[in-house]
């Protein structure tokens, strides 16, 4: 499948599908999206000490490089799952021109589906899975239940298999009290979805330039 490299409002790059006519971020900019809203709103709100995260959508591996990025900053031992169907090669990663910390390569060249010490305060495992196949189980990681999911998969209306109330029940089952679940799709139909399996749903303002609104949902 063809990506292309676009810069963003904000000076950072995300990838385009053509043959999704979707981008892998927003185009109002790629990084100040991703740390709005899973690093601010998720990983900074969680008051677990030790969080274990979670991530639908692994991506280009931004939201995990700037946890790793955060979770240094103010030493707390992360561990940290991202579940990702089509695996980008570094030399995608490297057109985009995230970093030149070691780390964001680090996070790319680990092995799939091992748990891997990145850093002193970030642990990571990569699993290569369909996380919509009723075949999928969480037996697959290392460490659940989890403290926050980053929830990033694409639209809904580009990727609806992946916005179902099946899917955000194993989720909520796999998740402890007080965990929060954050993703940038403020839609109606996502927001009573969450509510129905049981999560406390809130609207937060969206990243500055971006969306208007995102979603940030609580397991009371």
């Amino acid at each position: 499948m063809e990506r292309l490299v676009e810069a963003t409002a904000d000076g950072s790059n995300t990838l385009f599908i053509p043959g999704m006519n979707e981008h892998y971020h927003s185009v109002k900019g790629a990084l100040t999206e991703a740390e709005h809203i899973f690093v601010n709103m998720g990983f900074q709100h969680s008051p677990t000490a030790s969080p274990r995260i979670l991530e639908i959508g692994f991506g280009t591996g931004l939201n995990a490089f700037l946890t790793l990025v955060a979770a240094e900053k103010f030493r707390r031992k992360t561990s940290y799952c991202g579940i990702e169907l089509y695996p980008l090669p570094w030399e995608t990663i490297q057109k985009l021109q995230y970093s030149i910390n070691p780390s964001l390569h680090s996070i790319h060249s680990t092995s799939w589906e091992e748990e891997v010490q990145i850093t002193p305060y970030f642990t990571l495992q990569k699993i290569q899975a369909d996380f919509a196949s009723s075949s999928f189980s969480f037996k697959q990681t290392i460490y659940p239940p989890f403290d926050v999911v980053y929830f990033d998969a694409f639209a809904p209306e580009k990727q609806p298999e992946m916005w179902d109330s099946q899917l955000f029940e194993r989720l909520y089952v796999n998740m402890n009290k007080g965990a929060i679940l954050t993703t940038y799709c403020a839609k109606g139909i996502v927001r009573r979805m969450l509510q129905s399996v049981g999560f406390i749903v809130e609207r937060l303002e969206g990243p500055p330039g971006g969306k208007r609104e995102i979603l940030r949902a609580i397991k009371p």
